[in-house]
């Protein structure tokens, strides 16, 4: 893969699972990548791991916080003067039925998952104009594809930010800027495992998966590099689920 050779890619939410796998392998590919994350000791982490030199930039930022986020576009115009892409990546996950979930676990979902995804994109876009267009990808879900008991407030966010891959990659396309979403399936992360724990559960998960398999955080990284890439320049306003078939197909067995 050359064409991250030099171009600039912001990953929010970066010090974990899909958004380390993708800093990891824009890093590899040539790419500058800022990562962000709201604590300094996992950005350390993040920075120990990725190895990437001057190359990789690491802000301290919420999603959620305007201030933040004006604080990070104006670190990235210092240190590059423009963005050749984004993934909005950062989100939270509060998985809880309808009639469970708090106007405080609402506002969360609502602040990081939809209002921090249409403020990062807004705010990154002079940065992408500068570089003469560019590509964002958002990270959706499968949970907006096929309905969840436990997942009610979480998999509308969802839908909200998918939504926008379709109406912001109307609005920008005449600026040169592509967005597109990804709807990952069950990808073993930190957040997957939080919400299942138990291995009994993992099992019985992989068995809806007509791969047979669970996810890893890189099959998501190879998929946002695609999208970021010249390779598709062509595709706009889609959404790609990344989920071993689990949404449209039933397993052999």
């Amino acid at each position: 893969m050359t064409d991250f050779d030099g171009r600039v890619v912001l990953i929010t939410g970066g010090t974990s699972g899909m958004g380390l796998a993708t800093a990891r392998l824009l890093l590899e590919n040539g790419a500058h990548v800022v990562i962000t994350g709201r604590s300094e000791e996992r950005l350390a982490r993040a920075a120990e791991e990725l190895d990437g030199g001057a190359r990789l930039l690491t802000v301290r930022a919420d999603s959620a916080s305007l201030a933040d986020l004006d604080r990070l576009v104006a670190l990235i115009r210092d240190h590059h003067g423009r963005l050749d892409g984004v993934f909005a990546n950062a989100g939270v996950g509060v998985f809880q039925r309808g009639s469970e979930a708090t106007e405080q676990d609402f506002d969360h979902l609502v602040d990081v998952n939809f209002k921090g995804v249409f403020f990062t994109i807004q705010k990154a876009l002079p940065l992408l104009e500068a570089a003469g267009g560019g590509s964002v990808v958002i990270n959706a879900s499968w949970t907006l594809h096929r309905g969840m008991a436990v997942a009610p407030v979480y998999a509308a966010t969802k839908a909200a930010v998918h939504n926008l891959a379709r109406t912001l990659g109307s609005d920008f396309a005449e600026r040169g800027i592509r967005v597109n979403s990804i709807s990952p399936g069950y990808i073993v992360t930190e957040m997957f495992e939080a919400a299942v724990p138990d291995p009994a559960s993992h099992e019985a998960i992989r068995s809806q998966v007509p791969l047979k398999r669970l996810g890893r955080a890189e099959d998501i990284a190879e998929t946002v590099a695609f999208l970021l890439s010249r390779r598709s320049s062509y595709i706009t306003a889609q959404d790609i689920v990344v989920d071993g078939g689990l949404v449209t197909a039933i397993p052999a067995s």
